[in-house]
């Protein structure tokens, strides 16, 4: 075994605390000036490490890139596979890899300080350290199968004590295997979160510290070589005014500036070995824990979030003005963009459009509009990314746009809408935001100013105007992946400061792209831990109160239930946060690497359940409007005709169709039940089954939740189709618009009225429409457009985008083309009235808003059940109990009784139940005033039990307490 003796001293650290304090900060006298332009030196550094033959050349320039598409030149395969990281360092005392050395063969560990690595068949060539790995035939640790369940059955090399593993990891990497010849077999890279988490987990300061006199940065960079900061007065200088040196303890960097930084804005240095390019970077990144950015994001700006002057009037005691919230069963959200909301909404100044302070004019037709939800009962707006994001610039004088005039003079099934529109979907100002670059600092394309800290002050007054008219705020979050990767891509940031640690990689050691791009590793300990620090930055910083995770089943379930621990500790005396109060959702999908927990038990439907956070409930999505937004566009389902108003589309027979809809009324009744996995119905044949016991068309079961809080129903959402446009394509060409629309109220009424957390996507109370875009994350203003006016719901604006939607364009083009598709704007006005009048309805009796699942079990019960049932009808009934009488508590003062009767047939049905025969119901006083004359049809009679309800109609019955029988 060599020595360390070779190593530089700099790389030679002692160990010592895990929780540098000031006093191990290096002094100012370690500042040194540097004019060396940033951007400049970059793309120098950048040119000059690819124009050189003996380094890594790149095929493509791409964030998404995968690692297989670098090459090396060399002569020889070996030098190719340390492109490849195929073994894991994942103890200080364990290597695992997936070969076999035989009995006469050996393995040993290289490292290069320089990352000089040179493989052949006769050895290794350009390391400093040379180290033999012991064969051990026990295989591998629990607790390391625990935390790497995909290489559970690696082999296991034993790591000889003694070796400075800490400067170790500071160097280029390599096993290599021998044959009993004396030749190289196999040799590999290493991938290094294991042994970096073993002795690098760090809970102490992180990001910038501001106190009286000084301002402190910390910056965990373990495998870095070395880390300057370069310090700009001015965010469009291209030469730093400073340039300071940090100093390492235990892999974190950190250094004490004067009080003169704050309002500054830096960047970081690193000096790193990074595995994508076999060579050691100069890395020029963000700081992970930034609060504030230059526009774009190009410097981190040292905001100190705490100044008063970053606090609007009356935010330190935001806390106790919030919207009242008695349990998450309360809940409801709409679904908003933050441009959506406003960019089209001319009753909104034109500097406030499509930005955080259009959210605080108290009479906008947006807010307006905002009011009427909130008034009627919608008490959280989910805003779709608001963190810094890639794929808009934060300069809106760089923007591109195109004349709405001359678009509007175009056919309404025309190709040059979308051609327009597509011709600037990258210098527009329109993006979804799902290209995280930062995650913890408000986008600057919506804020007045991106430079400077206008994005704080904005951002808050947006959250207090926003509780003071009654709604609370939820953030989409997106920690599952990350835009960038590499050293020298823009929008990388973790992955230049420690390379291979913040994306999760395959066995092979290349990037996991399941996601869309560069997967996050929350297995790991610091990313779980920037996750948990993000949130409760959000939380105690901007005061938001909830958090919507995307794509959460690639998320670990520890990390979520560590998140929800966490924010729920806050208090209002010791942050001036309700903790508890806050709401954790998202979507518990289980694919990719992570599938069937394939990483570590992950945060999918199934194992989410018992945590009290809410994942969305696609199948009851899926049974109202029929298949999946990824199957045959015409497949109908319970809502949109299947069976009853038949479109065309070979379902397979009558008998397959009788049988598909009596199976989504099973679907869309569990779904109503909070989706309780152990709660107990009686399905279409007859059979007493519990939700769990429903399957899916997969064979999946329907039911996973233990609680009411832990589903969300929706029938819509910012992905895929607008609920208007679903129902426009799968009802047949013929029917009438006031149809259709009738449709889309009676589909939300459904979610409004279920046990469970509903959920709306913005606009689906107005017929929203994209002009049947399935896709509309950068379709710009035109084809996402709201309309608070209600003069119009988008509809018939063009064909939508060719790239997502020219498959279906054959189904799409004649629809826009018919002039009764389009509604009118009484019938907009109608949409609006009726979603009004169900929330009003769910929020005018607890029993729609049961708090537990025994509750639910209790007192919701089916009717129209069995072999026997009327085809497209759904009636439920809510019992409620009476003061002094054994039984059922009682939660309502008003109702002891309610019967809602969902009819989605195309005509009046007459549906008679023996156990609800002689209740003294009646309509729903809400309904009893709604401006909808057809539910007003709705009769109920006692003697037999029987309900009229109207056509495509949902109907709510109640038993008012003074006229009930006790």
């Amino acid at each position: 075994m060599s020595m360390l003796s070779s190593f530089p001293s700099s790389l030679l650290l002692p160990s010592s605390s895990s929780n540098p304090t000031s006093s191990a900060l290096p002094s100012l006298s370690l500042l040194r000036r540097r004019f060396i332009p940033w951007q400049n030196h970059r793309h120098l550094h950048l040119f000059t490490s690819l124009s050189s033959s003996s380094r890594c050349t790149l095929r493509c320039c791409s964030s998404s890139m995968p690692l297989q598409q670098i090459s090396i030149s060399t002569s020889h395969q070996f030098q190719d596979s340390l492109l490849c990281s195929t073994a894991f360092w994942v103890s200080k005392s364990v290597i695992a890899w997936n070969v076999d050395v035989g009995i006469d063969g050996s393995c040993f560990l290289y490292a290069s300080q320089t990352a000089s690595l040179s493989v052949t068949d006769a050895g290794v060539q350009g390391h400093d350290v040379k180290t033999n790995l012991e064969k051990y035939d026990g295989g591998l640790p629990e607790n390391v199968i625990a935390k790497f369940p995909h290489i559970r059955d690696y082999r296991a090399f034993k790591v000889p004590p003694g070796l400075d593993t800490k400067s170790l990891l500071k160097c280029q990497l390599a096993v290599v295997a021998f044959g009993s010849d004396g030749k190289c077999s196999n040799a590999t890279g290493l991938q290094l979160p294991g042994i970096l988490d073993e002795l690098f987990s760090y809970d102490g300061p992180l990001g910038a510290h501001y106190c009286k006199d000084a301002v402190s940065l910390y910056l965990w960079a373990p495998t870095a070589q070395d880390v300057q900061v370069w310090i700009y007065r001015d965010p469009l200088s291209k030469k730093p005014d400073e340039v300071g040196q940090l100093v390492e303890v235990n892999g974190v960097w950190s250094i004490k500036g004067p009080k003169d930084w704050e309002g500054c804005y830096y960047v970081y240095e690193v000096s790193v070995y990074h595995p994508s390019t076999l060579r050691i970077e100069q890395c020029y990144a963000n700081d992970p824990y930034a609060k504030g950015l230059s526009s774009n994001g190009k410097m981190t700006l040292l905001v100190n979030i705490d100044s008063d002057a970053l606090k609007p009037d009356g935010w330190d005691t935001l806390a106790h003005e919030k919207p009242s919230l008695s349990s998450a069963s309360d809940i409801s959200i709409y679904e908003l963009h933050v441009r959506d909301f406003s960019a089209n909404d001319h009753t909104v100044p034109p500097n406030f459009r499509g930005g955080y302070l259009a959210f605080t004019l108290e009479d906008s037709a947006g807010v307006r509009h905002l009011k009427k939800l909130s008034n009627a009962g919608i008490t959280h707006i989910h805003l779709l990314p608001t963190f810094h994001f890639a794929g808009v610039d934060d300069v809106k004088e760089n923007w591109m746009s195109v004349d709405n005039t001359m678009l509007e003079n175009f056919p309404p099934d025309s190709v040059e809408q979308q051609a327009q529109i597509m011709s600037i979907q990258n210098n527009d100002g329109y993006n979804w935001g799902y290209n995280p670059v930062l995650w913890g600092i408000p986008k600057g394309s919506y804020s007045s100013t991106p430079n400077g800290p206008s994005r704080t002050m904005d951002f808050r007054k947006m959250v207090q105007a926003l509780n003071r008219i009654g709604l609370r705020v939820v953030l989409d979050v997106v920690y599952n992946h990350l835009h960038g990767n590499g050293p020298f891509d823009e929008n990388s940031v973790l992955d230049k400061i420690v390379p291979g640690y913040y994306l999760r990689r395959n066995t092979d050691g290349f990037i996991e792209n399941s996601t869309c791009v560069n997967n996050t590793a929350s297995e790991h300990y610091m990313v779980q831990r920037l996750i948990i620090d993000d949130l409760l930055n959000w939380a105690i910083n901007y005061k938001v109160d909830g958090f919507r995770f995307d794509l959460m089943g690639h998320i670990m379930k520890s990390t979520m239930v560590k998140a929800k621990g966490a924010l729920h500790s806050l208090t209002k005396e010791r942050e001036d946060v309700d903790g508890p109060s806050i709401y954790l959702y998202g979507e518990g999908w289980d694919f990719g690497e992570v599938a069937q927990n394939g990483r570590g038990v992950n945060a999918s439907q199934f194992n989410i359940c018992g945590t009290g956070i809410g994942s969305f409930n696609d199948r009851i999505r899926d049974a109202m409007l029929g298949g999946s937004p990824f199957g045959h566009p015409l497949q109908q389902g319970f809502v949109t005709g299947l069976m009853l108003q038949p479109n065309g589309h070979d379902h397979g027979g009558k008998d397959v169709e009788e049988l598909m809809l009596a199976s989504a009324k099973d679907h869309i009744q569990v779904g109503m039940a909070a989706n309780l996995r152990d709660y107990v119905l009686t399905n279409s044949e007859g059979k007493e089954v519990k939700g769990s016991e429903i399957l899916t068309y997969g064979g999946a079961p329907v039911a996973y939740t233990l609680c009411p809080a832990e589903t969300i129903n929706y029938v819509s959402a910012h992905d895929n189709e607008t609920l208007f446009d679903v129902v426009s394509v799968k009802t047949p060409m013929g029917i009438s618009v006031d149809e259709r629309c009738r449709l889309n109220h009676l589909a939300t009424s459904i979610i409004a009225l279920s046990q469970g957390i509903p959920f709306f996507h913005a606009g689906d109370e107005m017929l929203r429409s994209k002009s049947l875009d399935r896709d509309s994350y950068n379709s710009g203003d035109w084809f996402n457009r709201l309309d608070f006016s209600y003069n119009s719901n988008n509809w018939a604006v063009g064909l939508p985008p060719k790239a997502k939607n020219e498959d279906n364009w054959p189904l799409i083009k004649p629809r826009l083309a018919d002039p009764s598709f389009k509604p009118q704007k009484q019938h907009i006005l109608a949409a609006v009235d009726n979603f009004l009048d169900v929330l009003q309805i769910r929020y005018s009796s607890p029993l729609f808003r049961l708090t537990t699942a025994n509750s639910i079990q209790e007192r919701v019960r089916f009717h129209n059940t069995g072999p026997s049932w009327v085809p497209g009808v759904i009636a439920l009934s809510l019992e409620d109990g009476h003061a002094g009488f054994p039984g059922l508590t009682q939660l309502d003062q008003n109702y002891s009784y309610i019967v809602v009767v969902f009819n989605t047939c195309p005509y009046e049905v007459s549906f008679a139940s023996p156990a609800l025969r002689g209740r003294r119901l009646q309509l729903h006083p809400v309904q009893v005033k709604s401006t909808d004359k057809v539910v007003k049809k709705s009769t109920y009679e006692a003697s037999s039990g029987n309900f009229i309800v109207p056509q495509t109609t949902t109907s709510v019955f109640v038993e008012h307490r003074m006229s009930a029988c006790v």
